[in-house]
């Protein structure tokens, strides 16, 4: 969430920012995908079952 929102990206990965920096950098964190939407390049989980369960339930 803090990455996303840092880079002017909605929970549905489409850019709403007003900054031509932040565009120019959202390639370090996200790939842009079909339909002007941005995915994260990875995903690191703790495989904890309560960590797992707080990721299912996120915005996210």
């Amino acid at each position: 969430q803090q990455i996303s929102g840092e880079h002017g990206l909605d929970s549905n990965g489409v850019y709403n920012g007003t900054s031509d920096l932040q565009l120019e950098r959202l390639s370090v964190y996200f790939n842009e995908a079909s339909g002007n939407k941005y995915v994260p390049r990875a995903v690191l989980v703790d495989l904890e079952p309560g960590t797992m369960d707080a990721v299912r339930a996120g915005p996210f």
